[in-house]
């Protein structure tokens, strides 16, 4: 599983990138939650499936889509799948808001033809991470970057071994209106981060975290582990799988 980013083309740029696979793990219990789960730089939705599969969440339903292959700048252009292009893990690095839109949409488009009574969630590790927050700030603000409409009402987000993309104009978006402001209050959002992560540095999550404190979603939970590099440890699944069963009203039986 590895550092994560993507890319596909939004409406009226030149040629959509094709997703890959979507992998589908079905809830063993009874259906109660569906969460699009997105992988990070150059891996696919395969291999968190068969991580995900194997958590004792039986009534959630896990999304695994596989992102396009396109040429990433980090990597000099060479291919990759990645869910948007990224250039640098610099805090001032220029953010690719089509790349991030388009990838949003797939995440929001998957989620959209889940049944009305069901709690819908994305998570992600690495840029997959990133997306997943770029997401729950654009279900806040009620828009994509781009100022098309956010279709989907997002229940929560989860990223691991990520940062907040868009962190910068996330004030101004906010505050834009009251609903933004009420969604962000009350959207939980859970953030994990290695202290010896040497790919995507501990600081950017930490610093992300802050961002999302400080701009309107009070109900971030940060946690770190001291030797955890990029990759993730059961010690941290299982500190998901808590806050899912606790935030979604699983309890703990499958019934």
């Amino acid at each position: 599983m590895s550092f994560g980013g993507s890319s596909s083309l939004a409406s009226g740029a030149k040629r959509p990138f094709e997703y890959g696979r979507t992998h589908v793990v079905r809830p063993k219990g009874t259906h109660k939650a569906t969460i699009v789960w997105l992988h990070g730089l150059g891996d696919n939705g395969a291999s968190w499936s068969q991580l995900l599969e194997t958590l004792p969440l039986p009534n959630i339903k896990w999304i695994c889509p596989t992102a396009p292959s396109r040429p990433v700048s980090v990597f000099g252009g060479f291919p990759s799948t990645a869910w948007f292009d990224v250039a640098d893990l610099s805090e001032n690095a220029p953010d690719d808001i089509v790349g991030m839109d388009a990838s949003a949409a797939h995440v929001a488009n998957l989620l959209s033809t889940e049944p009305a009574d069901i709690k819908l969630g994305v998570g992600g590790f690495s840029m997959g991470a990133a997306t997943a927050l770029y997401s729950a700030t654009c279900f806040a603000h009620g828009k994509y970057g781009n100022g098309n409409p956010y279709p989907v009402n997002l229940s929560l987000a989860v990223g691991l071994s990520g940062w907040l993309p868009c962190a910068r104009t996330l004030k101004n978006r906010i505050e834009a209106s009251p609903e933004a402001a009420q969604r962000a209050s009350s959207i939980p959002l859970l953030l994990c981060h290695g202290k010896a992560d040497d790919v995507v540095q501990y600081k950017h999550g930490e610093r992300s975290a802050d961002a999302l404190k400080a701009n309107g979603f009070p109900n971030v939970l940060f946690k770190s582990y001291n030797s955890l590099g990029h990759y993730t440890i059961p010690e941290e699944m299982d500190e998901v799988c808590k806050w899912l069963t606790a935030n979604l009203g699983l309890g703990t039986k499958s019934s």
